[in-house]
């Protein structure tokens, strides 16, 4: 990439740079392929996208198994959700993220900070071709899940490898539960608005 200049954009991945139910999507296609094949149940995705839509987050591969009308335990489920998590997932970047990342007059180093199991999340960035666009990516779950969101250190090690003052990093994200409270503390640009953001603050894919 082009030598480092202005500011620091840090990312947050889901719903954020692409569709987390896209996602999910692709993951509940996986896992009910090898439904299909090893136990001839059909359509066990549709199942899993009629309870995702609901808002359910947990348990989805348990009630969907008991629409289908399968008997099952807790290996089953087990093994589903481990193909949903390894899987191959086919994603794409959100246009308005492919259209700023890929433009060749972008100043601004971005970084990725991304929660989540780090397989996962790695599986996500490779089919996106995040490794080849962003500067830096920080995969918290590989310090352990104590240090999700909104633990600080992820922000603190941006700033020791950005080498930049905290009002110089803008922090894009969607989830004001989780996601703002340690740039925030740490004293990251959050004002939506402040005219030298080179990025909409704050955006949510999900909505």
């Amino acid at each position: 990439m082009s030598e480092p200049q202005g500011g620091v954009l840090v990312f947050d991945l889901d719903d954020t740079l692409y569709l987390e139910s896209d996602f999910a999507k692709s993951g509940f296609e996986a896992a009910s392929a090898w439904l299909e094949r090893e136990m001839g149940v059909a359509n066990f995705a549709d199942h899993c996208l009629a309870i995702f839509a609901t808002g359910r987050r947990s348990r989805v591969f348990d009630e969907a198994l008991a629409a289908a009308g399968v008997t099952y335990d807790q290996t089953l489920v087990a093994k589903l959700v481990d193909i949903y998590r390894q899987h191959h997932p086919r994603i794409t970047l959100a246009a308005d993220a492919l259209e700023y990342l890929c433009n060749p007059v972008r100043k601004e180093r971005v970084a990725l900070i991304t929660d989540g199991y780090a397989s996962t999340q790695m599986a996500k960035v490779k089919a996106l071709g995040l490794e080849e666009i962003l500067d830096h990516i920080i995969y918290t779950d590989s310090w352990g899940r104590e240090f999700w969101k909104p633990h600080p250190r992820a922000f603190e090690a941006i700033q020791a490898w950005s080498g930049a003052a905290p009002a110089e990093l803008v922090y894009v994200a969607d989830n004001p539960a989780k996601d703002f409270i340690a740039p925030r503390s740490s004293g990251l640009v959050d004002d939506p608005d402040c005219p030298d953001r080179p990025y909409p603050h704050g955006i949510s894919r999900a909505t």
